[in-house]
């Protein structure tokens, strides 16, 4: 593993544990060059998959950009980073499932909707406020009230 500080080659893992959702092992590990120490995590992933864009682009899927998305629409929510991290493992899980590699992106977005839907209704509704590239208070106001009536139900 190349260390992030100096760019060495070689490291040396100190320490190992799987993580709290026994999704991933994270390692502990010290550079062999300037003996700084540093993080890395193993993940399991069952296919290289792709991203079809609106665009008729493909690019690569990123799991790093998915846990960005949600946790923007999360951020100051009284939501445990666990969950956060639970709910992006469990939409990676779906898409490598799916037996296709090359996924919609709006695909992507409806699960991501419907797991924030049942996390929490506030980053539900600010995840789609971009998602379904709200331009007016208005746009806000019906989704929100949507939001309000299937909680009531």
């Amino acid at each position: 593993m190349r260390c992030p500080f100096c760019g060495h080659d070689d490291s040396q893992v100190k320490d190992s544990r799987s993580t709290e959702d026994g999704a991933a092992i994270r390692r502990r590990r010290q550079c062999e060059g300037c003996a700084a120490r540093f993080t890395t995590f193993e993940r399991i992933q069952l296919r290289d998959l792709y991203v079809l864009k609106s665009e008729d682009r493909r690019e690569p899927f990123e799991r790093e950009k998915l846990m960005r998305s949600v946790s923007i629409a999360c951020r100051k929510r009284p939501i445990d980073a666990v969950r956060i991290e639970k709910l992006v493992t469990s939409i990676q899980r779906q898409l490598e499932t799916l037996g296709d590699s090359e996924i919609p992106s709006k695909r992507i977005g409806e699960l991501v909707m419907d797991g924030l839907k049942e996390l929490d209704s506030v980053a539900y509704i600010r995840f789609a406020s971009v998602y379904k590239d709200f331009r007016e208070a208005r746009d806000f106001e019906e989704f929100a009230g949507n939001v309000a009536e299937v909680g009531k139900g």
